[in-house]
């Protein structure tokens, strides 16, 4: 079973960039996108993804539009689809989940603490609600969460740790409210495979070709319910796929 995660920065955007010869040429069985920024994608590109036998699932913003919003492609009809964690910030879309009889998908675009840190108690509070959410969902069957977490956890995972130490993204209560999601049961899958893998960004700033140098920050992550570690037999990072500010991450799961 291969997943793939990608901030798309936009569907409209990225398919005019080549979304659907990627996902021709990746062939996943289940595909989460983050920031559709989109509430319906043209008749024409949806026949196109229906095609490649994809089903499709959306969990647009509904108190703002062209914003945030997450999205499941998927092979395999799932067994149910739901929107939201009961929490306030729902109407942005920022997570979707597909139940399967093995596991459940979830598809995450956790909120940014913003630039001055003025959402970031309320980032904190989205932590501790999504992780009971989880939890809740572990009770029933081992869980697959994909996303555009929004922080780096550890120094290895960005290009500058020290100047951005306590900036957006880097603050001491992302890097805990990440790290108890690994205290609950769940696992890093490409920090499982690959611990001391130095210069493995999913996210670069479109500022001083940041990219081009690979000045960078993991913050999109594939986790796994510690229970499905042992069918773990690949996690990675796609760099060299454009269309976005961040590039695709997956796993392969021997399910």
């Amino acid at each position: 079973m291969k997943i793939l995660s990608w901030n798309i920065n936009g569907i409209r955007s990225v398919v005019k960039k080549g979304f659907l010869e990627i996902l021709q040429r990746e062939q996943p069985d289940a595909l989460a996108l983050q920031e559709i920024r989109a509430d319906s994608i043209e008749p024409t590109v949806e026949w196109d993804i229906r095609t490649l036998w994809y089903e499709i699932f959306w969990n647009p913003s509904t108190v703002k539009k062209g914003y945030a919003g997450t999205a499941w492609l998927a092979k395999n009809p799932p067994l149910a689809a739901s929107r939201g964690i009961g929490h306030d910030l729902d109407g942005e879309g920022r997570a979707l989940a597909i139940e399967y009889d093995t596991c459940t998908l979830v598809s995450v675009y956790t909120p940014n603490a913003k630039e001055d840190l003025s959402r970031l108690a309320l980032r904190q509070q989205w932590d501790a609600a999504f992780l009971e959410y989880l939890k809740a969902l572990a009770t029933k069957k081992p869980v697959v969460v994909c996303g555009d977490l929004n922080v780096a956890h550890m120094e290895i995972d960005l290009a500058n740790p020290k100047p951005n130490r306590g900036k957006k993204g880097f603050t001491d209560e992302e890097r805990a409210g990440f790290g108890a999601f690994l205290q609950n049961g769940f696992v890093d899958t490409f920090r499982h495979l690959h611990p001391d893998e130095t210069g493995a960004y999913t996210w670069w700033s479109h500022f001083a070709n940041s990219r081009a140098r690979n000045v960078g920050w993991r913050i999109d992550y594939a986790l796994v319910s510690d229970s499905l570690v042992s069918k773990l037999s690949d996690a990675f990072i796609r760099p060299d796929i454009h269309g976005s500010d961040h590039c695709p991450v997956g796993i392969v799961l021997e399910m």
